[in-house]
């Protein structure tokens, strides 16, 4: 009952290639299944990136509104007058000393 390991061999490769539909659909099966693992983590790779963009949008929009509170706190009229007179030693013209010019 001992086969040599040649015909046995070529038994087995008869057998495939009687069955040759059902080793292909077996690898298209296969190909298919490592194709979705492939898809599905490249999917939740793009999400986490998502997620992480969307974050530092957040972060970027709050320093982005602290930015516009400080721009317009700075920009007070008030602070601008007490900046020009008591740092920069300033003051307003008298009307004897405006001098006003006109382009013709």
């Amino acid at each position: 009952m001992s086969q040599s390991p040649l015909k046995l061999s070529r038994l087995i490769l008869q057998d495939i290639w009687q069955h040759k539909w059902v080793l292909l659909l077996s690898i298209i099966v296969i190909f298919n299944a490592v194709i979705v693992v492939h898809t599905s983590h490249m999917s939740r790779k793009l999400i986490s990136q998502w997620d992480f963009l969307l974050q530092e949008r957040d972060r970027l929009d709050i320093e982005w509104r602290n930015l516009l509170l400080e721009e317009q706190s700075q920009s007070e009229h008030s602070r601008v007058t007490r900046i020009a007179t008591k740092d920069l030693d300033m003051s307003r013209p008298l009307p004897s000393q405006e001098v006003v010019i006109r382009l013709q």
